[in-house]
């Protein structure tokens, strides 16, 4: 499965990475720093599933989720973000996100969401 990891940490991006990597499951993973360099590569190159921060500079991740609906790409979402108010899981929910998980998170979580995309 290919794997889009969307995160303005470099440091969070390496975390979901490794935690990626030890959930055992077969992924090829990408980076994007934001959601505007996300969905330039997913307009380049046909990932399986996205893995998103909320709160980013120049296009959030509940912004990349309402663009990639919109443009039809065929991609699914699920955001890890350190907010998770009650408000944002309506909101993503709504817009088609698979799910929210919320930080810290285990390498178990991951792949407990991610298993029925594999």
């Amino acid at each position: 499965m290919k794997v889009l990891v969307v995160d303005d940490s470099k440091a969070m991006r390496m975390i979901v990475r490794r935690a990626l990597r030890q959930t055992g499951l077969d992924l090829d993973v990408s980076e994007a720093e934001n959601g505007q360099a996300a969905f330039h590569q997913l307009t380049e190159t046909r990932f399986d599933f996205v893995l998103s921060d909320w709160n980013m500079p120049e296009m959030n991740g509940y912004e990349l989720l309402q663009r990639i609906k919109a443009e039809g790409i065929p991609v699914k979402l699920g955001f890890v973000t350190s907010e998770s108010t009650d408000e944002m899981r309506s909101q993503a929910r709504s817009a088609g996100a698979e799910f929210l998980i919320s930080k810290p998170f285990t390498p178990e979580i991951l792949s407990e969401r991610l298993s029925p995309y594999a």
